[in-house]
């Protein structure tokens, strides 16, 4: 995949950073919303697999704070291309708000894995949420600890790919 760089003022940067604000995703989010569904989800894959595999690198390289971080980010982006290629009440509240905000997420993983009958995607979600507070913001999982749970977003990656295969044919 290749990528264009944006130019933002550090200070404007900076600042969003220092209130929480995930510029990168903000961005991207904003953007992807613009395309059409097979074409979101298809970019949200593409994103989620890139996310993975600069997880992987941060295993390997001993960093489980990044590793855990990348590892969120890539089910984050499972969730989001599978509510929005199937039309979840999260995904339509996501758009109405601008924003994918953490319940949304949440609710979605649970809706998908209701309405798909794939308990995988919830058990994804979950993992991912744990590596995302206690791995990424609390710092207190050791690299082992990350790259067990690695395992469960890469099947989360797999299902999302697997199914949106199975409904665009």
């Amino acid at each position: 995949m290749e990528f264009v760089e944006i130019k933002i003022p550090k200070p404007v940067y900076e600042l969003l950073s220092r209130r929480g604000v995930d510029v990168e995703a903000e961005v991207l989010d904003r953007l992807l919303s613009e395309l059409d569904p097979p074409e979101e989800a298809a970019e949200r894959v593409r994103l989620a697999e890139r996310f993975y595999a600069e997880a992987m690198q941060y295993v390997e390289r001993g960093n489980p704070v990044q590793a855990s971080g990348k590892l969120y980010k890539a089910a984050e982006e499972c969730i989001k291309a599978l509510a929005t290629w199937f039309k979840t009440p999260e995904a339509a509240e996501a758009r109405r708000e601008g924003r994918w905000w953490t319940k949304l997420l949440a609710r979605a993983a649970k809706t998908l894995s209701a309405m798909l009958n794939q308990p995988q995607i919830n058990i994804g979600w979950s993992v991912a949420y744990d590596l995302h507070v206690w791995g990424f913001h609390e710092a207190t999982l050791a690299v082992e600890h990350v790259k067990a749970a690695a395992s469960q977003i890469e099947k989360l990656l797999e299902t999302t790919k697997a199914l949106l295969r199975s409904s665009h044919t």
